[in-house]
This record gives C-alpha cells, structure tokens and sequence, in this order.
C-alpha cells in the first residue's frame, strides 16, 4: 500500500458519511417514506372520531403537504384528544391555544375534510 492509496480511502471514507448526511438535512416529508409513515402513525387517535378526520385528512392531502403544515399538523396533534375534537368541531373556538399560522391551516382544513 502506498500513503497516496491510504489517503484516496480515508477522503472516500469521509465523504460518504458527509453526503449521507447532507442528503438526511434536506430530506422532506414528501421524498422520505419513513417521515411519511411516522406522520400517519402519529395521527392515530385515542378517539375514533380524530382516528377518522385525520385520516380521511391524510388520505386526500398527504402526497400534497408541505413540511412547514407537516410541523403544523404535528403542533396539533400534541394536543390531547377532547381539546384536538373540540378544535375541529368548533366547540372551543375562542380558547384556542396557541398555535402557528401553519398548524392553524391546518386545523382549517381538517374542519373541511
């Protein structure tokens, strides 16, 4: 083995985890499989009435959600069950808690699902 040999390996070596890396930073909900699957696991509900709006949610816009409304949604979904079922049915509307712009879009959409 030459010491040019060993150095060639070592930068390849170093390379692949950086570009593994690099690909794992840009990586979206939308061109990652396992952060999609992740999303629709986590949307399982307690109750079946969230069990069934969020999925009928996922099913007509997940192919079509940015990461920013994915953050949004995941904001909502941190909620418990009743506030969650309040919030999409309207019932506590003036108590809403303190969510963002993306996660309240979402709560708009889920409310027309």
């Amino acid at each position: 083995m030459t010491i040019s040999g060993d150095l060639d390996s070592a930068a390849i070596s170093v390379d692949q985890p950086a570009a593994a890396l690099a690909a794992a930073a840009v990586s979206s909900h939308q061109t990652d499989p396992a952060q999609r699957r992740r999303l629709r696991w986590r949307a399982r509900r307690g109750l079946l009435e969230n069990d069934l709006v969020l999925t009928r949610f996922l099913d007509l816009h997940e192919e079509t959600l940015t990461d920013a409304e994915v953050s949004g949604l995941h904001q909502l979904l941190e909620l418990g069950d009743n506030e969650l079922l309040d919030l999409i049915l309207q019932r506590t509307e003036s108590e809403l808690p303190a969510i963002d712009v993306d996660a309240a879009s979402i709560l708009q959409r889920l409310r027309g699902v």
